[in-house]
This record gives structure tokens, C-alpha cells and sequence, in this order.
């Protein structure tokens, strides 16, 4: 919707000042939005939706991204780690990591408009590794280091030399290590101890409780390397056995509740937050799939509505991404019955009131001063909120349409629902603070 402007300014004037300022116009702005809605719902033969925006979608997501630093030695269970707690293959981990140095590399989740960010540093216990170009790049990006450690492994002087490292220079950072692959200690028959053991910290209370004493030895030798690291921040250890169904452990996921405790306990807000949210209702697998995404692509649109204008024409794009991607999920095409159905479920007045608001709310950011901070923020918040709460009401929609059923005020309902808790889930996330400290754009 196009925002009025009062007559002490004009559009024109307006136009003219994004000129100066490089910006596109206003009008090339709103043409581009509709743009990349229109490839968004119904893309080319390229396959490629909303190509031009893909990127920067990406981009606003990323600002808000908090980043868990895995720090351990090859093969010591950190693509284990990011599979249960994100949900994805093996295979989509390993084609999703994109290099940042020479020994690092980052995982981004989901990776079209990123939640969560994993970044793994390569290098570690290998001949000639010099630790300090990672060193550089990660302590920069980290709000969360994970170590992780294979429970039997000796030879882990390396990893705690690096945690050293990190603790003189950022002493209040929480440091959690992940002892994994417990399996290998076992006598041979053995399986998981039951129920779960190692909520004790003492050795002496992991024997008795059933845990192998060379498993015990291994576990406790490790912790001894962290004994002299300084800092005041929480040095946390979490033994677990994440392995795959066909591997015969089970639980596969064995420590998950543990690892996830230890987590809400020490962990920044922004980082416990959203690997709460990293999956969503267990009872629905096409609901708990698409969770993430519309976390994502509603933190990408609170981003971009941080800016004065550029709200305008990126949201909308952001929106129909959203749209698009769900789709995907749900294996509904989004044609125009399709949209029909579901712009007449949420109804009229709420359509409306998003339209207007929105207008509005961009009006507010070009106020100087106030747009800068509240203004800029209330719009964010807002941005966040209504995409968000749009992505729950296309999931119920979808759901029901996929088994042949129509719930309009289901939908409508699924909407106001998801409004609600959205406004929380910003404040969460930082988006509807503009002096939480994140400088938007900082985020590589």
C-alpha cells in the first residue's frame, strides 16, 4: 500500500533524497517488490523463485543469526550434533557448509533465511594447524562455543589449548563440552545405560549407576584438561551418543534432553531461543519441518524493516518466499485458487489492517530521530509479527488442504493465535529492540 505523505513533504522530495542517498526510488522499489512476489508464487522454468532477492533475504536473516561455535577435532561428533538438534540429513549438512577461511566453514539453518548458525573450525589435533586466522574470524561471529570431544579419545591437548585461548581473551563466554560416541566404551552386549546417568558430576556415582570404569576414566581425564582454564564464564560437560537408526543404540539421541538442559542453563537468550525453536509441533512432521523456515523468513522481514523504506519493497518479497517455501514443504502449488481460498480464510479486516499498518508503520521510520529508533523498531516488530503469524495460518491451510479438507476459520484463528506469541518471540530474538547492541549488517 502506498503510504501518504504530509504536504510539508512531498513525494517528490522524498524521491529526490534516496537519489542523492544512492537508493533506488521509491516507485523502482515498489515495482521490484511486486516483482519478486510474482516469481516468488510462481516461478520460471529456471526453478530459482525470487532469484534476486534470494541472496538478500538471506542476508537480513543472518543479522539476527546467533552463531554456535564448534570447536573439536575431525570426526569427533559435530555434524552428529548439528543433525539432532536441526533434524537434517548427513547429506544436507555436508552440502550446506560454505567455507570462511582456509580450516573453517559455516552451516546456516535453514539455509534460505538462517535461524541459527554453526560454525565448525576444521583444523584442530592436525599436524601444523595455527589456530590463529580461525581464532580471528570466529571469536568475532561466536555467541556460544561447543566443544566437542569422542568420549574415548586421549589426545585432546589441542582442543583445550584452543579453549585457553579463548577464555583469556573473552573470560565470561560459557563453554559446554560435548563428550560423545560413549558407545565405544561399552562392555561388549552393552547398551545405554538407562535411565540417563550423568546428570552426576562425581565418578564415584557413575560406576554404581552402571557407566564401565574405562569409560569413567575417559570421561574424567578429559575433564581434568579444563581444570586450569580461567574465566568466570560456565564450563559445562554433557556426555551423550547421537547415532543413527541403523547403527542398533537406541535411544539414537541419547543425552539430547541433557545437552538441551545444559544449554537453557548457560547459554546466551538470542542462542537458547532459537534452538528451541529449531523444530516445532513432534505430533506434526510437515508442521515441525516448516517451523524453522517461518522463523526465519519472519526474522529476515523484522531486519528488513529496521530501514527506513526499505521495508517496502523487500517484505512483501520476504512474504511470498515464505509463502513459496512452505508450499514446497506441504507439496501444495500456490496457484490463484489457492491464494483465493486462503486470502478469503484470513479474512478482509485482516488484510486490511496488515496493508495499512504496514504503510503506516514506513511512514513512522521517515520521521528523523524517532524513525531511527522507535519508529524503526515498532516496524520491525510488526514486520516480524504479521509474517510470522501469516506463516502459521499457511500451515494450518496447507495441512488441511493437503487432506482434502477447508477450515477457513481455523485458519483466521491460526492467525491471531500466531500473533500473539510472535510479538514475544521478537523481543526474544532482539528485533523489536533497537538498543539490544546488534548493529544490523554486521553479520557476514
Amino acid at each position: 500500500m502506498m503510504p501518504s505523505y504530509a504536504s510539508g513533504r512531498g513525494i517528490e522530495e522524498t524521491l529526490g533524497s534516496a537519489v542523492k542517498l544512492g537508493k533506488q526510488p521509491l516507485w523502482q522499489r515498489l515495482a521490484k517488490a511486486a516483482s519478486a512476489v510474482k516469481a516468488a508464487l510462481w516461478p520460471s522454468r529456471s526453478g530459482v523463485p525470487g532469484g534476486a532477492t534470494d541472496a538478500e533475504i538471506a542476508a537480513r536473516a543472518r543479522e539476527f543469526a546467533p552463531v554456535v561455535w564448534l570447536l573439536g577435532k575431525v570426526q569427533s561428533g559435530k555434524t552428529s550434533l548439528i543433525r539432532v538438534m536441526t533434524g537434517c540429513t548427513a547429506a544436507e549438512i555436508g552440502d550446506g557448509f560454505r567455507a570462511c577461511t582456509t580450516t573453517a566453514r559455516i552451516f546456516d539453518f535453514p539455509e534460505e533465511a538462517p535461524l541459527i548458525r554453526f560454525l565448525d573450525t576444521r583444523g584442530l589435533g592436525e599436524a601444523g594447524y595455527d589456530p590463529a586466522q580461525d581464532l580471528a574470524f570466529s571469536e568475532r561471529q561466536a555467541h556460544l562455543v561447543v566443544v566437542t570431544m569422542r568420549a574415548l579419545d586421549p589426545q585432546q591437548e589441542a582442543v583445550a589449548d584452543v579453549v585457553r585461548l579463548i577464555r583469556r581473551r573473552h573470560p565470561e563466554w560459557p563453554i559446554i563440552v560435548v563428550q560423545t560416541a560413549l558407545h565405544e566404551g561399552y562392555p561388549r552386549g552393552a547398551g545405554h545405560v538407562m535411565p540417563y546417568p550423568f546428570a552426576v558430576d562425581a565418578a564415584g556415582g557413575l560406576g554404581p549407576a552402571g557407566v564401565s570404569a574405562n569409560l569413567v576414566r575417559s570421561l574424567m581425564r578429559q575433564r581434568t584438561l579444563f581444570a586450569g582454564v580461567q574465566g568466570k564464564g560456565a564450563i559445562v560437560f554433557v556426555p551423550v551418543d547421537f547415532t543413527l537408526p541403523g547403527d542398533g543404540w537406541g535411544p539414537v539421541d541419547y543425552g539430547h534432553d541433557a545437552l538441551v538442559a545444559a544449554l537453557q542453563n548457560v547459554a546466551p537468550a538470542a542462542v537458547v531461543s532459537a534452538l528451541q525453536n529449531l523444530t516445532g509441533d513432534a505430533n506434526d512432521v510437515l508442521a515441525s519441518r516448516a517451523h524453522p523456515h517461518v522463523l526465519g523468513y519472519a526474522t529476515a522481514a523484522g531486519a528488513a524493516d529496521l530501514w527506513p523504506v526499505a521495508g517496502i519493497a523487500l517484505v512483501p518479497a520476504i512474504q511470498a518466499k515464505l509463502l513459496h517455501t512452505l508450499g514446497a514443504i506441504y507439496g501444495i502449488a500456490w496457484n490463484r485458487r489457492a491464494l483465493g481460498e486462503f486470502a478469503s480464510a484470513l479474512g478482509a479486516t485482516t488484510l486490511l489492517r496488515v496493508a495499512s499498518g504496514f504503510g503506516a508503520r514506513e511512514l513512522a521510520k521517515l520521521v528523523p530521530v524517532y524513525g531511527q529508533t522507535a519508529g524503526a523498531a515498532a516496524a520491525a516488530g510488526m514486520s516480524f509479527a504479521t509474517t510470522y503469524a501469516l506463516g502459521k495460518a499457511a500451515c494450518y491451510f496447507l495441512g488441511r488442504r493437503k487432506t482434502g479438507a477447508s477450515d477457513p476459520a481455523g485458519v483466521a484463528q491460526a492467525y491471531k493465535d500466531a500473533l500473539g506469541s510472535a510479538l514475544r518471540l521478537a523481543r526474544e530474538r532482539g528485533i523489536s529492540n533497537p538498543h539490544s547492541g546488534r548493529a544490523p549488517g554486521k553479520t557476514p
